[in-house]
């Protein structure tokens, strides 16, 4: 794709970015045939495709972002899968974030929009205030269809509410910084991100991480001042909050020196991100900038680390079937795909994987709180997609994809929590009826 942004504008190194992103573009559309919201809603602009030509004019213009733009922009999932069939290697991820960052900085949303977004970017990265804003919700969510209108508000209102759980775990002893020492001989030190809304809606999951790591031998570090990783601020554009986070946790790995083998990430949106911590900070200052890479380096997803160091179950499901609910962000973003279906094979579950695997559920991140009927129709179609496959339980990689999956007929689980209890570890919660305790 042709592009004409003059020589000040590319001295921005997000425009010069932004720029080779745009050039490697050749129009093919094959990203629209595998897009969510074209093959909802049938819009070229809501395509990737549309989007890139509805972002190179707003950008070499230079001129503010429209009602028009932000519309289509707002709409995409960032589930990548346009990257995995492009032929041509868009980097459709950095021009879409760099979008996001712009409209933030150049369009002033409705005031409502703002207080929201500005609301969700503040609770859900921070453990303490979103389990004391889920207390809330809970409560009050028997009111949710109370809720007045059809107006964006009124059903993005009403989405949050529907997504309360209806039971908040208490803090998990995992959220305290420190090491769970190897069990045995010890093989390996790692560190783990425990994240921030995962742990607070289900610690479960950094407990059968941290149950499995220490068995096979690692010494799992949770690093003081480590938390959330920026992702939900980034994609909604919140760039400078995104930074912040994000620049926490490389200083608090960097201080483990290089004891670390590893750092290991069990929500895929988190360690999409993570993995991109090398160009996020591609032009901090020169000591900033190479800790960023070695963490990037180092990051790895629960699935691809126990497959590197050998993962072995100890005890037999008896052929149970588990649907494998495949992550945008696991399988486009960071294109791990095998890793988790071996895994469940090697355990001892009949692994199958539902018709349109590509296609996203609709969670991505606060997708589903900002765009709830999009979002909803993606759930439908992928719990449709799912039950074909007849299976006893769903297993999935990344909270969001759990959260927008559950209580609809069919146990849904973390990956990691049946390869837990398959190597010794206690039985997941809710299946008491499928497997042995």
């Amino acid at each position: 794709m042709q592009t004409n942004f003059t020589a000040e504008q590319l001295r921005d190194p997000d425009i010069a970015s932004s720029n080779q992103v745009l050039r490697t573009c050749v129009h093919c559309g094959f990203c629209t045939a595998t897009c969510p919201t074209f093959l909802l809603l049938g819009d070229e602009l809501d395509s990737p495709r549309g989007r890139i030509y509805l972002i190179k004019d707003m950008l070499e213009t230079g001129r503010p972002a429209t009602q028009d733009v932000v519309q289509h922009v707002d709409r995409c999932l960032s589930c990548l899968s346009c990257m995995t069939t492009c032929p041509s290697g868009v980097n459709y991820m950095h021009l879409v974030d760099h979008a996001r960052t712009y409209i933030e900085q150049t369009y002033r949303r409705p005031f409502a929009e703002r207080m929201l977004r500005g609301l969700l970017g503040w609770l859900l990265p921070r453990p303490d205030l979103f389990r004391v804003a889920l207390i809330g919700a809970r409560v009050a969510a028997p009111l949710a269809g109370l809720i007045p209108g059809q107006s964006m508000l009124a059903k993005r209102l009403r989405a949050i509410l529907s997504l309360a759980p209806t039971r908040i775990p208490s803090p998990s002893a995992t959220e305290t910084p420190g090491v769970h020492p190897a069990i045995g001989e010890r093989r390996g030190r790692v560190a783990l991100l425990t994240g921030c809304a995962q742990k607070v809606i289900a610690p479960q999951i950094n407990e059968a991480t941290i149950r499995l790591l220490t068995r096979m031998g690692m010494d799992v570090v949770v690093s003081q001042g480590a938390g959330c990783c920026g992702a939900l601020n980034h994609h909604i554009g919140q760039h400078d909050a995104a930074m912040s986070f994000a620049r926490t946790n490389i200083e608090a790995w960097s201080r483990e020196g290089e004891t670390l083998d590893g750092i290991i990430i069990n929500a895929s949106g988190c360690g999409t991100t993570v993995k991109d911590y090398g160009f996020m900070f591609r032009e901090a200052e020169p000591t900033l900038r190479a800790q960023a890479e070695r963490v990037a380096g180092l990051a790895m997803d629960i699935t691809e680390f126990l497959t590197r160091f050998g993962y072995a179950p100890t005890r037999s499901p008896s052929g149970l079937t588990v649907a494998y609910h495949s992550a945008c962000s696991l399988q486009h973003g960071q294109r791990v795909t095998a890793e988790p279906k071996t895994l469940l094979i090697r355990a001892g579950f009949r692994v199958r994987e539902p018709a349109e695997s590509h296609i996203c559920c609709g969670s991505a991140g606060t997708y589903n709180l900002l765009q709830p009927e999009i979002a909803g129709r993606l759930r439908d179609r992928k719990l449709g997609n799912l039950r074909k496959t007849k299976p006893d339980l769903i297993a999935a990689g990344n909270i969001g994809c759990i959260t927008q999956l559950s209580g609809h007929g069919v146990p849904v689980v973390h990956t990691v929590e049946l390869l837990d209890w398959a190597s010794g570890g206690p039985l997941p919660g809710g299946l008491g009826d499928l497997l042995p305790g």
